[in-house]
Parts: C-alpha cells; sequence; structure tokens
C-alpha cells in the first residue's frame, strides 16, 4: 500500500518537509512527485491531484486527494494508529494537537522574514522585533508542551506529527542564526540531527538549482547540523559494488568516500548520498561491510 505524495523543492517547501516527515519519519511508504516552485510545474501536476492547490497534496492508495498537512497528519493517523503519528497518552496527544495547530495557522511574521532555506546558514537576519515576538512564543508553547508531557529531547515524549510540523522551524532558526534559548536550542539541534530530516536536506542540496526568491546578501557561516562525511561525485562506473544499494539496479554512477568508490543507479541517488552520507542505512551498510 503506497501513497503519492506532491512536493515543492526540498531545499525551500517548509509545507513539504512537514508532509513528507509524516511518511518518512513513521516508516509509511511514499512516492513522491517533485514540481518546482515559482514555475508552472506545480499546478500543471496538481491538475491531476483535483481540488488540491498547494504541495504538499496526498493522494491514497484508493485514489482519495488529501492536501493540507494537518489533514495529511490526521487521515495517515487514523490509517496507521500504531505509527506513533500522534502521542498514544491523551494529555501528550492534545498538547501535539494543539501545537500543530499553532503552527499550521501561526508564525507568520517568522515565516515572511525568514523563508525555509537548507542550503546556506547566515551569521545574522537582523530580526525584527514581529520575528522576536514569534521566537517568544514558540518558546512558551514548546516549555509548556515540555511540562504537560514531562518530555525532554522532543515536545510530547517520542517523536510525534508536532514535531514533524515545527521542523521547517527548526531549520530557520538554524539558517538564520535567530537568538533562542539553550533548551530551544538543543530542540534545535535534535531536528538537525534527526535522521529523516538529514535524508530531506540532502536531497534538497542536489534536486535542482538555487531559487532566486530566497537568496538573502547575509554574512555566511557553515551549516550548524552535523558534519557531513567527505563523499564527492566522480567519473567512471568502476566500484566496490555492482547494483545500487537503493534500487539494485546496474550501477552508472560513483562517489569516492575515504579512498574507496560506491556506486548508484542514478545522479540522484549518487548526489543525495555525496551530500549527507550517514543519512542513509542502505548505503551506510555497504560502505561499513
Amino acid at each position: 500500500m503506497t501513497y503519492d505524495l506532491v512536493i515543492g523543492d526540498r531545499a525551500y517547501s517548509s509545507w513539504s518537509l512537514r508532509g513528507w516527515l509524516l511518511f518518512d519519519a513513521f516508516g509509511i511508504p511514499v512516492k513522491t512527485h517533485l514540481a518546482r516552485l515559482y514555475s508552472n510545474e506545480l499546478p500543471n501536476m496538481l491538475r491531476d491531484f483535483h481540488p488540491a492547490k498547494t504541495a504538499p497534496t496526498m493522494r491514497t492508495p484508493e485514489g482519495d486527494v488529501v492536501p493540507e498537512t494537518i489533514a495529511i497528519a490526521e487521515e495517515l493517523a487514523t490509517r496507521h494508529p500504531d505509527a506513533g503519528i500522534w502521542p498514544k497518552a491523551p494529555r501528550a496527544r492534545s498538547v501535539a494537537r494543539v501545537l500543530a495547530a499553532e503552527m499550521h495557522a501561526g508564525f507568520t511574521a517568522l515565516r515572511s522574514h525568514c523563508p525555509m532555506n537548507l542550503r546556506v546558514s547566515y551569521t545574522d537576519c537582523v530580526p525584527p522585533q514581529a520575528v522576536l515576538d514569534d521566537l517568544a512564543r514558540l518558546e512558551t508553547v514548546w516549555a509548556w508542551a515540555r511540562a504537560q508531557t514531562g518530555s525532554t529531547v522532543w515536545l510530547c515524549g517520542d517523536y510525534s506529527a508536532a514535531d514533524a510540523f515545527f521542523a521547517p522551524v527548526a531549520t530557520r532558526i538554524a539558517t538564520y542564526n535567530l537568538p533562542v534559548s539553550a533548551d530551544a536550542a538543543a530542540y534545535v539541534r535534535a531536528h538537525l540531527a534527526h535522521l529523516s530530516f538529514r535524508r530531506w536536506r540532502a536531497m534538497g542540496m542536489v534536486d535542482g538549482a538555487d531559487q532566486p526568491f530566497y537568496w538573502r546578501d547575509y554574512p555566511r557561516r557553515d551549516w550548524p547540523g552535523p558534519k557531513s562525511l567527505p563523499a564527492r561525485a566522480v567519473d567512471g562506473t568502476e566500484a566496490e559494488n555492482t547494483a545500487c544499494p537503493y534500487s539494485g539496479k546496474p550501477v552508472t554512477h560513483v562517489l569516492e568516500l575515504d579512498g574507496r568508490r560506491f556506486g548508484f543507479c542514478n545522479p540522484f541517488c549518487r548526489d543525495k548520498t555525496a551530500a549527507d552520507p550517514e543519512a542513509w542505512p542502505e548505503f551506510l551498510k555497504l560502505y561499513q561491510s
């Protein structure tokens, strides 16, 4: 049973990140359909997903179309009650739903001044007072959630839809070096280290050209998340493996890591792996063998 999910550019589409995390972080198979933002690709693709007009949009295995991340989360939770999308404990579940609803509808100043961009990180973005107010509200609801649920790393116990909804906010704090407390900074670091997020960002680093809309003329710094192993794309097809670790298809493209050569079935498989080799369990099994 596989779902379809329409997404925008991974590096920039915060709503798409939320939608995709609701699948990958909870082990639900999905086929993604990527459409480039600020082009005709998304509206043309969504013609087959009526009445949707935005990414992400889900189509169920039965063919039902479900736009909007709140609706996607609820539908998946109903269909996969053991996946852990919402916490099982009633109090934690109610807190998680409150958080997701506020994130879905609020924090407009933060969204506007600091659009998601996973390809860069800045030393400062001179946040105006409205953004600082949004950050203060984030601190309030995150602290309230932990006090209600006794959670430490995530907001409501184990990773849940509430955390998936706040993942793009965590990336904004990381990208724009926004001023937050030590507790909030630790929550951001947890997101940056989360394997599903690392896979999304790795794909976002290589799945298309930069979008000029997201360019900001701020001083840059290194990405504050986990450092990637120094892999790089190389020419040729000679590799230790003869089949792609993801698809099992013959090797056509190769990367080099620690003087070793590993093969993949297409440039995207290679490049997403080179962007963050440790994000991909199938590759790590090959690399560590």
